[in-house]
């Protein structure tokens, strides 16, 4: 076999996630009116913060310039943030707009504020060089405002470098880890696609063996026995556009059965940890109402596929940890298309150091 190892020489998994991107870092319902929450990229706390009166939700470097106590435990007073331990404000610029001992003197410095934009129950930052923010493309969020099609909400806390999420959804092969959930499923490599900041990946299945489980019914709106009818019949189409990863399944012109939107943010400063965002669009078949009543099911084998993906990514980044670094040996050729796409579009890691200790998994 021939190793994978990118021509840059440099460890994949060392290779740190391009900030000058837009990033969901919160979902919209976990931000009340005139409260303020913490959460992270790549190791930088952020605070954000929406005010009670209908305010535009705004985010802050979650440290207080006085004694670093995050501000995400502070109090929301109008159109600001007022830190817990002393009562310093600041504004939705992060400058620092009172010290309520200090009367009318010359004020201390700010925090570090970052552009934020709220789409489709997502709270997204933009957490590199703030000048890039408005002409760096927003991306298209699945069919999340299309009224022919019901979305999923989803995501966890998930212990591995974001490379190894891509590298699943990408490779269809995996499909054999899923086979108590799905039945055998044979996957056909219908070609592959590499363009400046994207590979796509495209694929049609056909069923070799057990039933079609109840969830694939509702995504495809039909019960599919495993005659040739059904198989090679779809085609799925799989695409990292650097840093978000998108799939639909379609018949056809057709439109997709199924649109699936999802992206992985980095948590800790090493990226060896990762919050997944997903959005996932079912179209809705011809009976009205049918879909709603059997979400749970639809929702029940989403959450079964996703915690074997899980499960299986955690045991490739303890590996990672044990060899001390990558030691994968690819050779299915849109992998490799895609282990180069991250390595163009990422920051190399500012040093080669010794692998992490692991810090535990999620539990399966």
């Amino acid at each position: 076999m021939q190793s994978s190892a990118p021509v840059t020489g440099r460890d994949l998994r060392r290779i740190r996630a391009n900030p000058d991107f837009w990033y969901p870092v919160a979902w919209s319902r976990e931000l009340k009116p005139g409260k303020t929450i913490g959460t992270r990229y790549a190791g930088q706390p952020i605070a954000l913060v929406r005010p009670l009166e209908g305010g535009s939700v705004f985010a802050l470097e979650d440290r207080c310039a006085h004694r670093q106590v995050p501000l995400s435990k502070g109090t929301v007073k109008g159109d600001s943030v007022q830190c817990c331990y002393h009562g310093w404000a600041y504004g939705r610029s992060g400058r620092c707009i009172d010290v309520p001992y200090l009367g009318k003197g010359k004020l201390p410095n700010g925090v570090r504020t970052y552009p934020v934009r709220e789409v489709d129950g997502l709270i997204f930052i933009f957490p590199g060089d703030v000048t890039k923010a408005e002409t760096t493309p927003f991306p298209r969020l699945a069919e999340v405002a299309n009224p022919a099609y019901k979305t999923r909400r989803f995501g966890q806390l998930v212990h591995c470098h974001y490379s190894f999420m891509h590298e699943n959804l990408m490779d269809m092969n995996h499909q054999f880890m899923h086979m108590k959930q799905m039945g055998q499923m044979k996957p056909r490599f219908l070609g592959q696609e590499r363009g400046p900041g994207l590979v796509e990946a495209r694929y049609s299945f056909a069923r070799t063996s057990g039933k079609q489980p109840i969830g694939e019914a509702l995504i495809f709106g039909q019960k599919r026995d495993n005659s040739e009818k059904f198989a090679h019949r779809d085609v799925m189409t799989i695409r990292t556009t650097y840093p978000y990863q998108t799939l639909h399944i379609q018949t056809g012109d057709n439109p997709p059965v199924m649109d699936l939107w999802i992206a992985y943010v980095p948590q800790d400063e090493a990226e060896l940890t990762n919050r997944v965002f997903g959005l996932l669009s079912i179209k809705r078949p011809g009976i009205p109402g049918i879909l709603d009543l059997a979400w749970p099911f639809l929702t029940a084998f989403t959450e079964r596929i996703f915690r074997e993906d899980r499960e299986i990514v955690e045991l490739e980044q303890n590996a990672w940890y044990e060899q001390g670094g990558d030691r994968n040996q690819e050779i299915f050729p849109v992998i490799n298309s895609l282990r180069s796409l991250l390595v163009e579009c990422g920051l190399p890691a500012e040093r080669d150091a010794p692998a992490p200790v692991a810090k535990g998994t999620s539990s399966a």
